[in-house]
């Protein structure tokens, strides 16, 4: 069996809640045995992109080079890789597998975490993170990206999509704690992330 090893970047004003499906997923991941990374980046609140980027930095080295790396990013946490893309170093490897969840408008990133806005995105530097899959999940009415720039992203990074319908910001108040699909993509990069509810029939 391939040895795994997986880490959780979070996004603003975190401080990994229970209700939140990044830490149901991290959990779960752990009881079937596998290796996680779920760290609390630096002044959640308040967060500057140095500080964030050393803390990925360490993570990944924390994280090791043996088996399949697979990073999960959510909301602010995927403006953070793609800018940590272009500065990459040398010592820091790509990892197999990477999750984009909900990645924001730069626009309506909030001011208190300003420091994390990307101007654009650089396809080429965030693919070389990355040596095989990289996908990206959003919804059609995430307020923090509502016009759905889904197509930005898969154009730009040539990244596969799953457009959850209804889905908002895929936090807990949006029903997104226990995540059956993303538990699944984590062992089988085939699996397409769902929602956590059925879809209701046209009247």
């Amino acid at each position: 069996m391939t040895e795994r090893s997986f880490l959780l970047l979070h996004g603003f004003s975190h401080h990994r809640p229970p209700g939140h499906w990044q830490y149901w997923l991290a959990n779960r991941l752990r009881a079937q045995g596998e290796r996680v990374l779920y760290p609390g980046l630096p002044f959640e609140d308040e967060p500057r992109y140095d500080e964030w980027r050393e803390a990925v930095h360490w993570s990944l080295a924390e994280l090791g080079t043996d088996g399949e790396r697979i990073v999960v990013c959510n909301s602010v946490a995927c403006a953070v890789w793609m800018r940590f893309a272009t500065d990459r170093r040398p010592d820091e490897q790509p990892v197999d597998r990477l999750l984009l969840v909900v990645p924001p408008d730069s626009a309506r990133v909030p001011d208190a975490c300003a420091d994390l806005r990307i101007a654009g995105i650089d396809g080429a530097a965030v693919r070389n993170t990355c040596r095989t899959t990289i996908r990206v999940v959003t919804t059609d009415n995430d307020p923090f990206n509502p016009d759905c720039g889904a197509q930005t992203y898969v154009e730009a990074l040539g990244a596969e999509l799953d457009l959850i319908t209804g889905g908002r910001h895929l936090g807990p108040i949006d029903g997104y704690g226990p995540w059956p699909s993303i538990q699944a993509w984590c062992f089988d990069p085939g699996v397409r992330l769902e929602a956590n509810f059925p879809q209701l029939a046209p009247i």
